[in-house]
């Protein structure tokens, strides 16, 4: 019983579009995300399927062989994948990401040798902040590289949390190149590291980039989450993103804008995850009966619903907003950490209730919600924790209204 989202402003297309990816969801990912999540699984017939509708390539402009649709439309699609199930969303997600990166600062030589193949899916892209030490304080990254004889950098360290690290094609990766910047910030450079996807130990032109075995997580399963071990990997100068001469130690600001189209698209995931706990609350508080009536009409049960629905149109309307004010070329910084912030709660909020609506039996395997639930505490934490992101709201509130 699927519930149909508000559609606030759509145009003819995102509404064919996200039509077209809600049918999608509903007929191969809901049906099927027991059976890899239980296994813990690749959902490898999923994702060709995505690579057949185009998914791939949302973002990428029509002259690479992309789509070209803006931010707004591609969070759209990503709630609708999200409510079939997150993993999916984040196969996807890191990919969204790298062909950012590619098309705001990527030279166009780049452009040309990865956006085609990235578009269509056939090569599929992951990034890297994070390290085994290094929480939310990105500048504290350890990872270095250095220029060598062949006029190479050889990168060297240890990265963590990198989703898609074993099946990406490219990592667009930030290390550091300059440990004597001032500020810190100055120093830190992003590459865009190729590997062979699938493969654990690289050899040949990709020796030294490993990927140890995938992490066991709580939730979030299907899509592998990954440590990356550089050890005297050998990056191409030319894969420094944007140009040695452009892109050497402007990594930070490049990532952290990525981050902020990153927030909005995790918000959108939030969106989707809270839309898919309503729709089970709705339909199973209808068909469960105690004391001689459905419990949907018991007072308890509809406060839940009435605040379930709540949260799910106020998270939808803030990742709108955040989204078309990047579209419109406006900073959304303090936008993003809102919708960021409020979504990824909304979502845990609504998986608790969802929960607590069916009871012992959301307890159980047998119903969806038991994996929602897990899935859900997630996006409390990627992209930036809740706390990391009333930091930045907060700080840019300042920033915007100084006196």
């Amino acid at each position: 019983m699927a519930v149909a989202a508000s559609p606030f402003s759509q145009s003819d297309e995102q509404k064919a579009i996200v039509e077209m990816v809600r049918q999608f969801a509903d007929e191969q990912i809901i049906p099927n995300a027991e059976h890899y999540d239980g296994k813990d699984e690749y959902p490898e017939p999923i994702v060709e399927q995505m690579k057949e509708l185009g998914l791939f390539g949302i973002t990428i402009p029509e002259e690479y062989g992309g789509l070209g649709l803006d931010l707004t439309t591609y969070c759209m699609v990503v709630e609708e994948l999200s409510r079939g199930w997150i993993s999916i969303s984040g196969v996807i997600n890191t990919h969204f990401i790298g062909s950012y990166l590619l098309m705001k600062y990527g030279s166009e030589e780049q452009r040309q040798k990865y956006l085609p193949r990235m578009a269509t899916g056939e090569i599929r892209a992951a990034f890297s902040l994070s390290e085994p030490e290094l929480g939310s304080d990105v500048q504290a990254i350890k990872t270095s590289a250095k220029k060598v004889e062949d006029g190479a950098w050889e990168i060297n360290g240890q990265k963590m949390w990198v989703t898609n690290g074993l099946m990406s094609a490219l990592v667009f990766v930030l290390v550091k190149t300059d440990p004597d910047a001032q500020p810190k910030h100055k120093g830190f450079t992003c590459f865009i590291a190729e590997k062979e996807p699938g493969v654990g130990e690289n050899t040949g032109d990709y020796a030294g980039l490993n990927v140890p075995p995938k992490i066991k997580k709580m939730g979030y399963k299907g899509v592998e989450s990954t440590e990356l071990v550089f050890d005297g990997y050998k990056c191409p100068a030319e894969n420094v993103l944007g140009g040695e001469a452009e892109g050497l130690n402007n990594g930070f600001a490049q990532m952290m804008d990525a981050l902020e189209v990153g927030r909005a698209n995790v918000a959108a995931r939030g969106v989707g995850l809270a839309q898919r706990c309503l729709e089970l609350a709705l339909r199973y508080s209808q068909e469960r009966k105690t004391f001689g009536k459905p419990i949907s009409q018991h007072q308890a049960i509809q406060f839940k619903l009435a605040d379930m629905a709540t949260q799910v149109d106020a998270a939808r309307m803030l990742t709108r907003r955040a989204a078309q004010m990047k579209d419109a070329g406006e900073r959304s910084d303090l936008e993003a950490g809102m919708a960021k912030l409020f979504a990824s709660e909304a979502a845990v909020f609504c998986a608790t209730e969802c929960l607590r609506i069916h009871g012992g039996y959301g307890y159980s395997k047998e119903y969806e919600i038991e994996r929602i639930y897990r899935d859900a505490p997630l996006l409390l934490i990627g992209e930036g924790t809740s706390e990391i992101q009333r930091m930045v709201i907060g700080r840019k509130l300042l920033q915007r209204h100084k006196i």
